[in-house]
């Protein structure tokens, strides 16, 4: 994969850059790393018999490359209770899946809300002084379009984090938009 373009909000870029440049370096090695395959045939209406980019085995790509780096899953398991509520939800829990010391990395093929859900979590490891960043790898739209309906672009994610300015969310984030390396 390669680099199209990358946005830095709260000072993500430069705390990754001047705090963790051998994190950086690992991250845009594993990003170089994975190869885009067509490997998914589409029963979708619109794109039918097409051979699309395989997210899973993108995902799969980029799981291997991390964990071969170091970085590992953090989850925080939670009781849900409410105020003048009686039901107790146990086993509820946060997870990033590739986190080294605070450096919070995700890689999201999903739908758009997964890649906004991302934010949140950033958002709540940093509130518990789990984080220090976040990296939100994402697919462009060129990419977006070479896959299954569905799978949100890193465009329209960066857009709408620019309109709620400083807002949301209030931990710095770095958002890396990858497209295949022809």
């Amino acid at each position: 994969m390669k680099i199209v373009y990358e946005y830095s909000h709260l000072g993500g870029s430069e705390i990754l850059h001047q705090r963790y440049p051998e994190y950086e370096k690992e991250i845009y090695d594993v990003i170089s790393l994975v190869k885009g395959n067509r490997l998914k045939i589409s029963k979708e209406k619109t794109k039918k018999g097409r051979k699309l980019y395989s997210p899973i085995d993108m995902n799969k790509q980029f799981e291997n490359a991390f964990q071969a780096r170091g970085f590992s899953e953090i989850r925080d398991t939670y009781t849900i209770s409410l105020p003048n509520y009686s039901q107790e939800i146990s086993g509820a829990y946060k997870q990033i899946d590739f986190v080294k010391n605070k450096v919070l990395v995700e890689v999201q093929f999903g739908k758009y809300a997964f890649m906004f859900y991302d934010m949140a979590k950033f958002q709540y490891f940093f509130n518990e002084n789990k984080a220090d960043v976040g990296i939100e790898i994402v697919p462009c739209h060129g990419l977006h379009k070479e896959m299954s309906s569905g799978v949100s672009y890193g465009e329209q994610l960066v857009y709408d984090i620019e309109r709620l300015k400083r807002h949301f969310p209030a931990v710095p984030v770095k958002v890396i938009l990858i497209d295949v390396d022809l």
